[in-house]
C-alpha cells in the first residue's frame, strides 16, 4: 500500500506509484494519522491551541510521526520546540523543560535559573515568557516519550496546558503506554472548549503494509508465504519489520518460500535486541523484579500473585504499574499486564543468573500450585526450576503430561516426565515414571525408549520385579526385539523363579514370584525368533513354556507357537481363549500375548471373535494415550480385514496406525512388519506402483536378520508374481521359507510360500518341484484343519493341472466355502466354472486386468496371500462376435456380463471383481441397454447360443 502526500501541506517525499523507500518505512500506513498532524497545525496557525498525545507500543513509529510534524510545522512557518525524555534525566529537575526551551534566544535569561537551581523552589521557569512569545508567533511544543518525564518537567506541562487558552500553542507527545490503559500524565489538567484534545493510537502493520515494506526493503514482491511469516514473526510492529527487513536485504536473499525460515530467525533476533536494549533501561530494582516475575508466571497468575512473588518493594502499585508499561516490556491484554512476546520473555529471564532463575521458577510453580493453577502451566514453571522436593510436584508434571498427550504434544509431555524424574522419588514411584515415559518416548525416540526398558528390564531389586514384564511388554511393542530379548535373556539365565537376583517382590507368595518368571519368559519366547542373529552374544535358547500354566501370558504365547507350527488347531484355539479370558489372579495383563493370540485366532478362522478382542484391546489403547499399542491393534485389525477380503477396511485401519505411529518414528527392526503390511494393503486395493515404491526403500540390514524379514520376503515376492517376474518371485518365496522353517513355522495358514513358489515353479516349466510344493502345502494344510488353508492348497494344486483336476476344484469349492473369506470362495466357483465350460485350463493370473488388484484372499499381510485367480473372460467366440453392440462393452461390462451369464449373484460378481454391488448393477444395466435385452435370461440365452456356434 502506497502513502499518498499531503496535497499541499508538504507530504513526507515520496513518489506516487512506486511504492515507500525504506527510509519512509517508519511513516507506512501513517496517512490517517499525518492528515489529523496536518489539521492540528493548521489550526494552531489560526490561533486555536491543541493538546495531541501519540501512543502505541515500542517501535510503532511515535518518534517518526513527531519527527516529520515538527519538520511539517517549521515549513508551515511556525515557532517548534522539541525534546525527548529519557531515564537519565528523570532526577534531573527540568531536564525536558531545559531541553524546550535551549537553543531559543527569547529563553536565554532563563537557562541559569533552571540549571543552577536544582535543589531550591522553582516557580515554573520560563512559563510565562513561553506564553508572551507565543502570543507572537504560534508555538507547537513537541515532547517525545512523555512516559519517562521527570517530575518537575511534568508539572511544567501540566501548568502548561492549564494555560492553553490565553495563547496560540499546541502541545504533542507520545508515549509507549496502550491504548487500554490511557494517558493520565495531564489528567489533573481540565481543559476549557477552545483547545482540541486528540489522542491517537498507532496500530501495527498491516497484511498490505508488510507486503510494501518487504517491495521497498528487497526491490521485488515478495511471496504471500513470506509476507505472512515477515508479519507473524515481527507482530507489524514497524521497528521491527524495518530493522529485520534491512538486516535481510543485506544478506542478498530474495523474498521467497525458501527463505521463510531465514526471515524468521532473523526477527527473533532483532526482536530479542529491542527487548534487550528495553530492559537495559529499566534501572529501578523493584520494578526489575516484577519484571522477571511477570516474564516467568505469562499470564499463568494474577497481578497480585505476580507482585507477591516478587516480594516486598517501596512503590505504590500505581506508580509500579506505570513503571512497567514505560519500560516498553509490558502491555495490558484483556485487563492483566503481561510481557510483549515469548522473544521478550526469554530475554528477561536469560539476564538473571542461574541459581536465581531456577530459584525464582521453583516459587513461582509453588504459588502456581497453591493458586490451582493449571497443570500444564504449573508443568512448565516446573521445567526450568530447581527440584521442589515435594510430592504435588511429580504427581502435577504427570498430569501435565497426561493432558499434553490428550493434546497431541508427545514432545512436552516426554519433557514433563523427564523432569519428574528430577524430583526425589520412591523407587516404585520412579520406575512407574520411567516406563510412561519409555511408552510416550516408543513414538518419538524409539531407541532411547528401549534402553530405558532395558536398564527396567535389567534392575535388580523387589521393586523392579513387578514391572519387568511390562516394560519387556512394551518394549516387543515398539519393535525393539534386539533390547528385549538381550535383557531378558541376561535376566533369566540362570534360571531361578526371580530371575536369581533376589527373594520374591511379595514375601512369601511363590506363586507371584512364579507368575513373573512365566510372563519373562514367555516374552523372551516371543522375542527369540524376531531378534537378529548376533554372533557376538550367546544366549542358551528360552526354556519350553509348562502346559499346566494358567498364566494368560503363557497361554497367549504357546498358542502363537502352535498355531505357527500349526500342530494342534483345537488346542492353539482353547490357550487363544484363555490368554483373552481375565487373568484369575488379577494380574494385569500384558499386550503382546494378547495380541498374539488374535493373531492364533485368525489362523484358527475364528476371525470374528478375533475382531471382537481386537476392538477391546483398541479402547484399552486408547485409554492409556499408548499410540505404540493403538498402532499394532491398527495393524493386526488391517490384517484380519485382508484375510475377510475387506482391502478398504484395512487401508483405513493401516492409515490410522500411521498418524498414531508415524512411519518415521517407527524403531527400526520393525520397519519389515510395517512395511510387508504396506505392500499387501497397496496390492489389495489395485496400487502396484505405490506397493513398489514401498518395496524399494531401504530397510536397516539389521531388521533383515530375522524371522520377521520373511513377512517382507513374502510381501516382495506377491509384488513380483504382480509383475509377471517368476524367477524373482521363486526366489524370494523360498527365502522365506528357510527362515520359516529354521524355527519350525510350517503352518501354511500362516505364510503359505510352497503354494506362491509352486505357482512361480510352474510358470518356469519345473512341473516336478512345483507339484511336490503343492502336495506338501496340501499335506500341512490338511494336518491344522482348517478349511480356508485346506481349499487353498487344493486350488494351488489344481491350478496345475493334471488328472483329477475337477475333483480337486469341486473339493477346493467345499473347503472355502465354510471359511470366513468369501471372495475366495468365489474365485474357486469361478475356476471352477471356467474348467467345467473348457475355458482355460490356466486360471492362477495374479491380478484380474480390469482392476489390477492383488486379492489377499484368506491370508493376512504376515500370514500368506494368494493371488487371485484372472476372472474368466468371455469367450472368443462371443468376443468376436459380429454384434457391433458388444464391442461397445467397457472391459469392466464384459467381465461382470460374463459372470452373471454364468449364473453369478450381484454380491459374488462384486467379490471376484472386488467392486461394490452397485458397480455392478451399473455395469449391467449398461450392458442390457448397449445389447438391447431385457435382463440375465437373455444374457444368458445370448452367450449360450455363442459358445454353441
Amino acid at each position: 500500500m502506497n502513502v499518498p502526500d499531503q496535497a499541499g501541506e508538504g507530504g513526507c517525499g515520496r513518489s506516487r506509484g512506486d511504492g515507500p523507500a525504506l527510509a519512509d518505512l517508519p511513516l507506512l500506513e501513517r496517512d490517517r494519522e499525518q492528515a489529523v498532524l496536518s489539521a492540528v497545525i493548521g489550526e494552531l496557525r489560526s490561533g486555536r491551541s491543541a493538546v495531541v498525545t501519540v501512543t502505541g507500543e515500542p517501535g510503532a513509529g511515535q518518534g517518526e510521526l513527531l519527527q516529520w510534524a515538527a519538520r511539517h510545522a517549521t515549513e508551515r512557518g511556525l515557532r517548534v520546540l522539541t525534546a525527548r525524555a529519557t531515564p537519565a534525566e528523570r532526577d534531573l529537575r527540568y531536564g525536558v523543560v531545559g531541553q524546550l526551551l535551549s537553543g531559543h534566544e527569547e529563553f536565554a535569561g532563563h537557562l541559569p535559573h533552571l540549571l543552577l537551581n536544582q535543589g531550591g523552589p522553582g516557580r515554573f521557569p520560563g512559563l510565562a515568557r513561553l506564553l508572551t512569545v507565543a502570543r507572537d508567533r504560534p508555538v507547537l511544543l513537541v515532547v517525545e516519550d512523555i512516559h519517562q518525564l521527570d517530575p518537575d518537567s511534568l508539572r511544567w506541562l501540566e501548568a502548561l496546558i492549564r494555560r492553553l487558552p490565553r495563547a496560540p500553542l499546541a502541545v504533542l507527545t507520545s508515549s509507549i503506554r496502550t491504548a487500554d490503559i490511557g494517558l493520565d500524565w495531564c489528567g489533573g489538567s481540565p481543559l476549557t472548549g477552545s483547545a482540541t484534545t486528540v489522542e491517537l493510537a498507532l496500530p501495527g502493520l498491516t497484511h498490505a503494509g508488510t507486503a510494501d515494506a518487504v517491495r521497498a526493503a528487497c526491490g521485488t514482491l515478495g511471496d504471500r508465504s513470506f509476507i505472512t511469516a515477515v508479519a507473524d514473526a515481527t507482530g507489524g510492529n514497524p521497528a521491527v519489520v524495518r530493522d529485520t527487513l534491512h538486516r535481510f536485504a543485506r544478506a542478498g536473499h530474495p523474498p521467497d518460500t525458501d527463505h521463510v525460515e531465514h526471515a524468521r530467525a532473523i526477527a527473533a533476533q532483532v526482536t530479542g535486541e529491542h527487548a534487550a536494549a528495553a530492559l537495559d533501561g529499566v534501572r529501578d530494582p523493584v520494578v526489575l523484579d516484577v519484571l522477571r516475575a511477570l516474564a516467568v508466571c505469562d499470564d499463568l497468575l494474577d497481578f497480585p500473585l505476580v507482585l507477591a512473588l516478587a516480594g516486598p518493594g517501596a512503590m505504590p502499585e500505581t506508580r509500579l504499574r506505570a513503571a512497567l508499561l514505560d519500560s516498553g516490556l509490558v502491555a495490558v491484554r484483556d485487563g492483566r499486564f503481561r510481557v510483549r512476546g515469548p522473544v521478550a520473555r526469554a530475554r528477561i529471564v536469560e539476564e538473571m543468573p542461574t541459581a536465581e532463575r531456577a530459584d525464582l521458577y521453583a516459587r513461582a510453580a509453588e504459588l502456581a500450585h497453591r493458586a490451582a493453577a493449571d497443570d500444564q502451566g504449573v508443568g512448565d514453571l516446573l521445567l526450568p526450576a530447581r527440584p521442589a522436593g515435594a510430592p504435588w510436584a511429580v504427581d502435577t508434571l504427570c498430569r501435565a503430561a497426561a493432558a499434553a498427550l490428550r493434546g497431541g504434544r508427545r514432545d512436552r509431555a516426554a519433557a514433563y516426565l523427564s523432569r519428574a524424574l528430577a524430583e526425589p522419588l520412591s523407587e516404585e514411584t520412579r520406575i512407574r515414571v520411567l516406563l510412561r515415559l519409555a511408552r510416550v518416548e516408543l513414538v518419538i525416540a524409539p531407541v532411547a525408549a528401549g534402553r530405558r526398558m532395558g536398564g527396567i528390564i535389567r534392575e535388580p531389586g523387589e521393586v523392579a520385579a513387578a514391572f519387568r514384564a511390562r516394560a519387556g511388554d512394551l518394549c516387543l511393542l515398539g519393535g525393539d526385539t534386539d533390547t528385549a530379548w538381550r535383557a531378558l535373556a541376561e535376566f533369566l539365565v540362570d534360571g531361578h523363579p526371580d530371575g536369581g537376583r533376589g527373594a520374591p517382590s511379595d514375601p512369601g507368595s511363590a506363586e507371584a514370584a512364579t507368575a513373573r518368571h512365566e510372563e519373562l519368559t514367555a516374552l523372551l519366547r516371543v522375542a527369540q525368533p524376531l531378534r537378529r542373529e548376533s554372533a557376538g552374544i550367546a544366549f542358551p535358547p528360552a526354556s519350553d513354556l509348562s502346559r499346566a500354566s494358567r498364566n494368560p501370558a503363557v497361554n497367549g504365547v504357546r498358542a502363537w507357537e502352535d498355531a505357527a507350527r500349526g500342530a494342534d488347531r483345537e488346542e492353539a484355539r482353547g490357550q487363544a481363549r484363555a490368554a483373552l479370558a481375565p487373568d484369575p489372579s488379577g494380574r494385569p495383563p500384558l499386550t503382546v500375548p494378547r495380541l498374539l493370540a488374535c493373531r492364533a485366532l485368525l489362523l484358527t478362522e475364528d476371525g470374528e471373535e478375533a475382531e471382537t478382542h481386537l476392538c477391546a484391546l483398541l479402547a484399552e489403547a486408547h485409554r492409556e494415550r499408548c499410540s505404540v499399542t493403538v498402532a499394532r491393534v491398527l495393524a493386526l485389525r488391517a490384517e484380519l480385514h485382508l484375510r475377510h477380503g475387506r482391502p478398504d477396511s484395512a487401508a483405513r485401519d493401516l492409515a490410522a496406525a500411521d498418524r498414531e505411529l508415524p512411519p518415521d518414528s517407527r524403531h527400526p527392526l520393525s520397519y519389515p512388519y510395517w512395511t510387508a503390511l504396506g505392500i499387501l494393503t497397496d496390492l489389495a486395493n489395485g496400487r502396484p506402483d505405490r506397493a513398489r515404491a514401498a518395496a524399494g526403500r531401504p530397510v536397516p540390514p539389521a531388521a533383515d536378520e530375522s524371522v520377521s524379514g520373511a513377512r517382507l520376503l513374502f510381501a516382495r515376492g506377491l509384488l513380483a508374481q504382480a509383475d509377471d517376474d517368476p524367477h524373482r518371485a521363486r526366489s524370494l518365496f523360498r527365502a522365506c521359507g528357510r527362515w520359516l522353517l529354521q524355527y519350525g513355522w510350517t503352518n501354511p495358514a500362516l505364510l503359505p510360500w510352497r503354494s506362491q513358489a509352486a505357482e512361480a515353479a510352474h510358470a518356469l516349466g519345473d512341473a516336478a518341484q512345483a507339484l511336490r510344493l503343492a502336495r506338501e502345502e496340501l499335506e500341512l494344510a490338511e494336518r491344522w484343519g482348517t478349511p480356508g488353508a485346506i481349499g487353498a492348497a487344493q486350488l494351488c494344486l489344481a491350478a496345475l493341472g493334471g488328472e483329477g483336476r475337477l475333483q480337486r476344484l469341486r473339493s477346493a469349492v467345499d473347503s472355502l466355502g465354510r471359511a470366513p473369506s468369501r471372495a475366495a470362495y468365489t474365485r474357486a466357483i469361478m475356476t471352477l466354472a471356467s474348467a467345467e465350460s473348457g475355458g482355460p485350463g490356466r486360471a492362477t493370473a495374479v491380478a484380474a486386468p480390469a482392476t489390477g488388484r492383488v486379492d489377499t484372499g484368506n491370508a493376512g499381510p504376515h500370514e500368506g496371500a494368494v493371488p487371485r485367480p484372472r476372472v474368466p473372460a468371455p469367450p472368443q467366440a462371443l468376443a468376436d462376435a459380429p454384434t457391433p453392440a458388444w464391442r461397445t462393452l467397457s472391459p469392466g461390462e464384459r467381465s461382470a456380463a460374463a459372470l452373471a451369464a454364468r449364473g453369478f449373484a450381484n454380491r459374488e460378481i462384486a467379490a471376484a471383481l472386488s467392486v461394490t454391488t452397485r458397480t455392478v448393477e451399473l455395469r449391467l444395466s449398461g450392458v442390457y441397454r448397449k445389447l438391447r435385452i431385457r435382463g440375465r435370461d437373455d444374457l444368458r440365452i445370448l452367450v449360450q447360443g455363442t459358445e454353441d456356434d
